[in-house]
């Protein structure tokens, strides 16, 4: 499936972009929501990899493997998204006070 392909290339592109940016950025709550962010695109990448290997290999052991992948790709999306919204609007008011800081 050339889709699932570049939906892999793209996630994990989105890891590097979103890790980049973590260690880039000098606010707290700012590094947080990109670690949340870059643990989505990792979650994402888990997730499109296992699906493509069930499209691929047709034995038992890579059903079970893949849907171990499956799930935990579901468990970092989930989470990222928890922490996300958790850490979007602490991010907002850090990033107010910073600029009204002199």
């Amino acid at each position: 499936m050339p889709i699932l392909a570049v939906l892999i290339l793209a996630s994990i592109s989105a890891y590097v972009y979103f890790k980049l940016k973590n260690i880039r950025s000098l606010l707290v709550m700012e590094k947080k929501v990109f670690s949340a962010k870059a643990n989505m695109a990792l979650g994402s990448f888990i997730f499109l990899f296992g699906v493509n290997e069930l499209f691929l290999f047709h034995t038992a052991a890579t059903y079970i493997i893949a849907a171990v992948f499956i799930v935990l790709g579901l468990f970092n999306i989930a989470g990222g998204f928890k922490r996300l919204r958790f850490y979007q609007p602490e991010m907002q008011k850090e990033r107010d006070e910073s600029r009204r800081a002199p």
